[in-house]
């Protein structure tokens, strides 16, 4: 069985920083990437990010493109997404996410079969 099990949110202030993490367990195929999504209060869930796992195709949302980095350990199995420079609109429940398949799409709307459950961040202004 597949899970994925976030950790690391909390409350920050703006301008702050954050690390969060994501440990994937239950793959039996070395193929697939992962993903950080979130869904803002009232808001639909938006993709942020997504990587394979050599990191031949890493992504990002616009709006968080040089302020979030995305990595992975493959030996911890372990993905973590690196926020700095926090703003209020970064508020959200932060979810990670894996599809069996060997690249992400450059064009967004990534699409995950397997969900953790959230961490949830909150950026006070």
């Amino acid at each position: 069985e597949v899970q994925l099990v976030e950790s690391g949110g909390g409350l920050v202030q703006a301008g702050g920083s954050l690390r969060l993490s994501c440990v994937v367990s239950g793959f039996t195929r070395n193929d697939y990437v992962i993903g950080w999504f979130r869904q803002a209060p009232g808001k639909e869930r938006e993709g942020i990010s997504c990587t394979d796992k050599n990191h031949d195709s890493t992504y990002y949302l616009g709006s968080v493109k040089g302020r979030f980095t995305i990595a992975t350990d493959n030996g911890k199995n372990t993905v973590y997404l690196q926020m700095n420079s926090l703003k209020f609109e970064d508020t959200a429940v932060y979810y990670c996410a894996a599809e069996p398949t060997s690249h992400c799409s450059p064009y967004g709307f990534w699409t995950m079969e397997y969900w953790g459950k959230g961490t949830p961040v909150t950026v006070s202004s």
